[in-house]
């Protein structure tokens, strides 16, 4: 059984750094393409970050500059290093997996979320 755990989140002020870790379970890692997600209430989801099967990585323009998406293929698990965090950027945020080879960039899996808030 696939399953994504995000874990990191918590209340930091402003100008703070948080980093979100997703481990990833029952996955053939090297066949998945990862990426974070965030939702604020009253907003819709939007991309954060994602990394592909070559290592290229994507950022929102919110946060390029700001956050760093990376992942250790040793232990199956994805990171989103978060600096200079702003009120903005409180959400919920979300890790999820779609395969990299499929040929339709649909991310299909899911994690339960880590919650992200930033007081000024």
């Amino acid at each position: 059984q696939v399953q994504l755990v995000e874990s990191g989140g918590g209340s930091v002020q402003a100008g703070g750094s948080l980093r979100l870790s997703c481990a990833a379970y029952g996955y053939t890692w090297s066949r998945f393409c990862m990426g974070w997600f965030r939702q604020a209430p009253g907003k819709e989801r939007e991309g954060v970050a994602a990394i592909d099967s070559d290592g290229g990585t994507s950022y929102a323009d919110s946060v390029k500059g700001r956050f760093t998406i990376s992942q250790d293929n040793a232990r199956n698990t994805l990171y989103l290093q978060m600096n200079s965090l702003k009120p903005e950027d409180t959400a919920m945020y979300y890790c999820a997996a779609r395969d990299c080879y499929s040929g339709v960039y649909v991310y299909n899996d899911w994690g339960q979320g880590t919650q992200v808030t930033v007081s000024s």
